[in-house]
């Protein structure tokens, strides 16, 4: 490029010629070396400058063809234009370095913005790491870099440089062996310091997420265990209030067959609203701590529902049932979709009314759907999802409910692979939408299991 921008300004100027000065024209000789030093720097642009100076003395100062000059004045000419060209070459090889320098900061800058978006914006450090590196790498031309959050040490293939916080070390950067040495004191003072800091930055704010899981999680138990005592209270209060007056009342030897016979009754109903209370929160601690794994064997779905259906003390308008004779068999813990579906059945109950409570049965699309309707007052629809809560009762929830009953329905239902929801419009009723997947290949004549216990 020396060569030849040279060759091309000398061609030129012999058209210049004619209508400027032979010794004025050597200052356009100073394009080639401002283009020179410009892109190749300070010795190709003084190369230039001096093979500019031998052209314009060879070619255009006289006597021409021949190095030698015939005035003094175009030795000062000369000179002048070489101290030009130095200059010249000096200038624009410093305003290069300038913009190479503000092009290596801007992309150190970019480089640490995409460091602290990948460390402090991710989701985990561990899984930032790898495209870390490679951002690093590729910024720098490496082959490939590795960002460790543990010592390691060199190797064979690795220099290892340590990240250090406060005197310890938090990290490795891994780089290749053959790395330059000055590319490697470049790592040491323009990233590995912004490095260091973000790395501690984003371990800081990982433990600060851990605490606050971990403060909204005993925050959540608190309020957990302070609804389970008030709920608690209460409700073994009444059934327990209730059975030791009619123990009381059995006692008096004044009390006639027909009063003995009535606390009689009320002291079995309250004996076992009792025991589902206890038996909901076994159930509730079982699911909330994970151990209440379904035992599977196949089972029909018809069974369930009776059974079901049996076990709950039926509304003034009966139950309407009606199932897909159809119906394959699921897979699944009988006793828990039983227990799951005559929570849904008795919660139905109590607000049914004069109507009757309907159950249907279906299959559609891969899923068992079994629905289980009542036509009371509905549910809002910001408390469908509530509902499903422990100890949550709706507004306008008779009394007699503790609040356990959904959300022990949900969790067995889940844990056997499906889904219960609530739909409502208020004033219309409420519906519960089991959703049970069926075995992609059920056992035609399989047996099935024995009816649930209830």
């Amino acid at each position: 490029m020396s060569v030849a921008s040279v060759a091309v300004i000398t061609v030129v100027n012999y058209g210049l010629r004619e209508i400027a000065p032979a010794v004025s024209v050597g200052v356009v000789y100073l394009l080639a070396v401002l283009l020179v030093s410009s892109y190749w720097g300070l010795w190709l642009g003084l190369f230039t400058g001096l093979l500019g100076a031998a052209a314009f003395n060879f070619f255009h100062l006289p006597p021409t063809g021949t190095f030698t000059l015939e005035h003094a004045e175009n030795w000062v000419a000369l000179a002048v234009f070489f101290v030009a060209a130095a200059v010249t070459s000096t200038l624009a090889d410093l305003a290069r370095a300038r913009t190479d320098e503000a092009e290596r900061r801007r992309r150190e800058a970019d480089l640490s913005a995409e460091m602290a978006r990948l460390l402090l914006g991710g989701s985990s450090i561990e899984d930032s790491l790898p495209v870390l590196g490679q951002r690093i790498a590729a910024s720098f031309g490496l082959s490939s870099v590795a960002v460790e959050l543990r010592w390691v040490d060199s190797d064979q293939r690795r220099r290892a440089i340590p990240l250090v916080v406060e005197g310890h070390r938090v990290g490795t950067v891994l780089v290749p062996r053959d790395t330059d040495a000055a590319l490697l004191e470049t790592l040491r003072e323009r990233v590995v310091p912004a490095l260091e800091t973000l790395v501690a930055a984003a371990k800081r704010r990982q433990e600060l997420e851990s605490q606050v899981i971990e403060t909204k999680a005993l925050r959540r138990s608190d309020v957990v265990q302070k609804a389970l005592l008030r709920s608690v209270s209460h409700d073994l209060r009444s059934p327990l209030t209730a059975i030791t007056t009619a123990v009381r009342g059995l006692r008096s030897e004044t009390l006639s067959a027909e009063g003995r016979d009535e606390l009689t009754s009320v002291a079995e109903a309250e004996t076992a609203r009792l025991s589902r209370l206890v038996e909901n929160l076994l159930d509730l601690s079982r699911l909330q701590a994970g151990g209440a794994e379904p035992r599977s064997e196949w089972c029909s779905v018809e069974e369930i529902v009776h059974a079901a259906v049996e076990s709950v003390p039926a509304p003034v308008g009966g139950f309407d049932i009606a199932v897909d004779p159809e119906l394959p068999p699921l897979s699944c813990d009988a006793a828990q979709l039983e227990r799951a579906l005559a929570n849904v059945l008795e919660n139905c109950t109590r607000f049914a009314g004069d109507e009757p409570v309907t159950v249907r049965a279906h299959a559609a699309g891969g899923w068992l759907v079994l629905r289980v309707s009542d036509r009371g007052p509905g549910i809002a629809r910001e408390e469908l999802e509530r509902i499903f809560e422990p100890f949550y009762r709706a507004r306008e929830q008779p009394a007699g409910g503790s609040g356990l009953g959904l959300a022990i329905a949900r969790g067995f239902v889940e844990a056997n692979g499906g889904r219960l929801r609530a739909e409502s419009l208020p004033g219309q009723g409420s519906t519960f939408v089991f959703q049970l997947p069926v075995p992609v290949e059920a056992p035609s004549h399989a047996p099935l299991a024995d009816r649930p216990a209830t």
